[in-house]
């Protein structure tokens, strides 16, 4: 199985690569993983092939499976205006030439697999959100909304798409908890603002596990027109296309959340930052910390999937040994 991932080299892009070549590693079908990427030079695994952007646009190769990753991290500095459009650009622009190559492609993938997050449902508070709920309009929700609408586009020439939308993903080594470490072993961690707004999370284990296991379903399906009525999305024509939200099926509140890295790292957590000062320092990007969302992985847990980590304080603590 040829598999193409444009954010390779990420944070989850790089943990699924891992994992998928591991567990194909002693099987007859062979894993070949191609990373996309602007600098042919950046350092990669040696089981891992690159190839540029330049390259895909000329390239007659064939991918199975193409996973749609590269994105500017939404949480990485304040929403100006100017970074706004570096975060829609960075979304859209991977995604067009993905989209380019699929349509000049004559053998076509058998998924395009593209990510979101579940910023697209917008701030809906302790509201249960599911696969069929409806979204909130806000800055979060367009730019969700545009990668979505642009990478189901794959469908126009045949390609079944599976969307993920993604929620706040737990590991060490990146992502949330790898830029609050410092602050929580100084013991200087703590609640915000009032703590009570909801946190939908998954493990980096849980989400690799799940990519894999929706690529596998999509794979080991006839022909056949085969979805799950509650999360089937609209297309032009008959190519199915299915979203999946990636969250632990227990969401925390915020204070919960900040007790368990206390108790992780064995640190006190005395400290809470106030909604003010949060409004102040973030901006608009401050709802990301102050407005919760409940979002339930409704659709994964009926297709089967068994979540390895349900409990947060489990997921910190065998996620880091």
């Amino acid at each position: 199985m040829n598999i193409l991932i444009s954010g390779g080299s990420g944070f989850l892009g790089s943990a699924f690569s891992k994992e998928i070549i591991s567990r194909y590693e002693n099987k007859k079908e062979q894993i070949k993983i191609t990373w996309l990427t602007r600098d042919k030079s950046q350092q990669h695994p040696a089981d891992v092939n690159m190839m540029t952007y330049d390259e895909l646009a000329t390239s007659d190769k064939s991918f199975d499976v193409i996973i749609n990753l590269a994105g500017a991290g939404i949480a990485d500095s304040r929403w100006s205006d100017e970074r706004k459009e570096q975060l829609m650009a960075s979304r859209v622009k991977p995604t067009e030439s993905l989209l380019e190559f699929i349509a000049r492609s004559r053998v076509k993938p058998k998924l395009m697999l593209s990510g979101s997050a579940i910023g697209w449902y917008g701030t809906q508070g302790d509201t249960p959100l599911t696969e069929r709920s409806d979204y909130e309009t806000d800055f979060s929700h367009k730019l969700c909304d545009e990668w979505e609408k642009l990478a189901l586009k794959a469908a126009d020439y045949g390609v079944p798409v599976a969307i993920v939308r993604t929620g706040v993903v737990m590991h060490p080594e990146g992502g949330m908890i790898g830029k609050l470490l410092l602050p929580f072993k100084f013991g200087v961690g703590g609640q915000l603002a009032d703590g009570k707004q909801i946190m939908s999370w998954i493990s980096r284990e849980d989400w690799v596990g799940a990519a894999i296991f929706i690529i596998q379903k999509h794979l080991a399906e006839t022909s056949e027109k085969q979805v799950t009525p509650n999360n089937e999305l609209k297309t032009t024509n008959d190519t199915p296309a299915v979203v999946y939200n990636l969250t632990a099926p227990n969401p925390v509140t915020n204070h919960k959340f900040t007790k368990a890295m206390g108790a992780w790292l064995h640190r006190p957590t005395i400290f809470t930052l106030p909604e003010f000062l949060l409004k102040l320092m973030f901006g608009e990007m401050s709802t990301l910390l102050i407005d919760g969302q409940k979002v339930l992985p409704e659709a994964l847990l009926e297709a089967g999937y068994e979540f390895k980590y349900t409990d947060i304080q489990q997921a910190l603590e065998e996620q880091s040994t």
